[in-house]
């Protein structure tokens, strides 16, 4: 999985098609991200204690990470990403249109 967390993604398709947001947290074992702003589900919780009040909370639930596009920050684009290594070794993203490298 080439997305990592504190990247900028667009969906691409399902009900948030077209949304942009920044990954929260990634999950590299199931292949599921957290995008912020996107896949908001409700939840009706229970007040637990005395002072935690109850009420409906919406948060952001998991989607798919094949469902989202990496932003480049050069071409400003939903792009595909590659990998390449670099003379001291070391692993890059590299963005398949404009070939610039994309950092964490």
């Amino acid at each position: 999985m080439q997305i990592r967390s504190k990247d900028t993604v667009v969906v691409i398709t399902g009900k948030d098609k077209g949304k942009e947001g920044k990954v929260l947290t990634a999950f590299p074992k199931t292949g599921k991200i957290v995008v912020e702003g996107v896949a908001i589900a409700t939840k009706h919780q229970k007040p637990r204690q005395a002072g935690v009040p109850g009420g409906i909370i919406k948060k952001e639930a998991a989607i798919d990470a094949s469902n989202v596009m990496l932003v480049c920050p050069k071409c400003k684009k939903g792009v595909r990403v590659g990998m390449s290594v670099l003379e001291n070794g070391t692993k890059v993203r590299v963005c398949k249109k404009c070939g610039a490298t994309i950092e964490a």
